[in-house]
């Protein structure tokens, strides 16, 4: 037997065996909402240990406290949520999307290594838009280890993934059924390694991550769906290519890809709803960067560098999240050691004003998302174990703390489903 074929068995039983062990327990809540709408569900992923009775040695990856995909019933009055059930998962589905017709769920399984391979994995779940509940598809190999970042091509089509251990990103197929197909197209990033220091990093930062090795850490589509971007960390550039619709197939444009100052770690970006302009955070050197975006050529022109940071903070600081909201006048930043989320006005041109700060009420926010209907916004504090709640004044762009907090260990991400009941 090659040793393909081994690691290929290897994977497979495992996968089988992840089928059987990640059950849903406990009764989804189905109340409605008073104004007469249907339930809105949250799923949550989360850093979690290995499950022992079926992975006691196969996952390469530090524990966690979660336990899998946690759900949740979402009181759409107050944002408080409770728990709805839970999908156990040994693999840390750090990264979760749905699909626009809200019945498949993708995650991306930030596993180092599965079996014998040096590689991790995604999976696909079918979602009862009744109650929540999950029923796991398939799991297939993500085209490189550490998949941190999952999004939905346009087209429904294809599931774009970020391994951001093994510095790759990869297009795979969604099937009719909402399963995946194998990996049709694998691109490894490679370049000159940035430095440790970022060249925008506040006064006293110590703050270092991933400027080791190339490192994946997003991708998305362009709103239109014929480019397709993604940032590597450990390089300092953003990367655009066009993108095959029929094939599934990755090419670079000409520059392939824009450089951000060395050492500053470019993590996450967001489109504005207009499409024309383009938000990146760096991780490292604490700072947003105003890019335009050219929807015709996929070409990226920065324009602005705005600290996350309030004025006058020294230290060390790791960025996260970044969002814009959906009428287009405000960005949110995460910032964790500062744990805060720094809140910005969008100028007449795109460009950013800093207008003030929000604590997250916990540790290490790395995610945060807004409900449907923008008015509250879920911060997911890895460290503290916990989601806060805020509610947002769309007038002013700030967040007030609504005293709900959600206990769940090492949140990673949450992303909501409006249920038909």
């Amino acid at each position: 037997m090659s040793d393909f074929d081994s690691s290929r068995r290897s994977f497979l039983k495992i996968s089988a065996a992840l089928a059987g062990a990640t059950s849903l327990v406990g009764s989804v809540i189905q109340a409605h909402a008073d104004d007469g709408t249907g339930p809105l569900m949250a799923y949550v992923g989360t850093f979690s240990s290995p499950l022992k009775d079926v992975l006691p040695t196969q996952v390469d990856l530090p524990p966690g406290n979660g336990r899998g995909i946690h759900l949740f019933q979402v009181n759409r009055k107050t944002g408080a949520m409770t728990a709805g059930g839970l999908f156990e998962m040994g693999t840390s589905p750090s990264c979760l999307v749905l699909n626009s017709a809200g019945d498949r769920l993708y995650s991306a399984n930030e596993t180092d290594r599965v079996g014998e391979n040096k590689e991790g994995t995604v999976s696909s779940f079918s979602v009862n838009r009744k109650n929540g509940s999950l029923t796991l598809l398939n799991t297939v190999r993500s085209g490189g280890a550490g998949p941190t970042y999952v999004s939905i091509h346009p087209t429904g089509k294809y599931l774009l993934v970020a391994n951001y251990f093994g510095g790759s990103v990869a297009v795979l197929p969604i099937l009719a059924d909402g399963k995946l197909g194998e990996a049709a197209c694998v691109k490894n990033d490679s370049g000159k390694i940035g430095p440790t220091k970022a060249v925008n990093a506040p006064p006293g930062s110590f703050a270092f991550s991933g400027h080791d090795r190339t490192h994946a850490h997003m991708i998305q589509s362009d709103p239109s769906g014929r480019f397709v971007l993604h940032v590597d960390l450990g390089l300092d550039q953003i990367f655009v290519w066009k993108f095959d619709e029929q094939m599934g197939q990755l090419t670079p444009i000409d520059p392939p890809a824009v450089s951000l100052p060395p050492g500053d770690g470019p993590r996450h970006f967001h489109f504005h709803p207009n499409g024309k302009w383009f938000y990146s955070i760096q991780e490292e050197g604490s700072t947003i960067v105003v890019f335009d975006y050219d929807a015709k050529s996929g070409r990226l022109a920065a324009r602005q560098t705005i600290s996350t940071l309030p004025p006058g903070f020294a230290g060390s600081n790791f960025c996260s999240e970044i969002l814009v909201s959906a009428d287009g006048k405000y960005v949110y930043a995460g910032n964790r050691l500062h744990d805060s989320i720094g809140i910005f006005s969008i100028g007449p041109n795109g460009e950013l004003s800093f207008v003030r700060e929000e604590w997250t009420r916990g540790n290490y926010p790395r995610s945060f998302n807004f409900d449907p209907t923008g008015q509250f916004l879920y911060c997911c504090n890895q460290r503290g174990d916990n989601i806060a709640v805020f509610q947002v004044d769309h007038k002013t762009g700030g967040l007030k703390f609504t005293g709900h907090y959600t206990p769940v260990g090492n949140p990673s991400i949450i992303i909501f489903c409006e249920l038909t009941g």
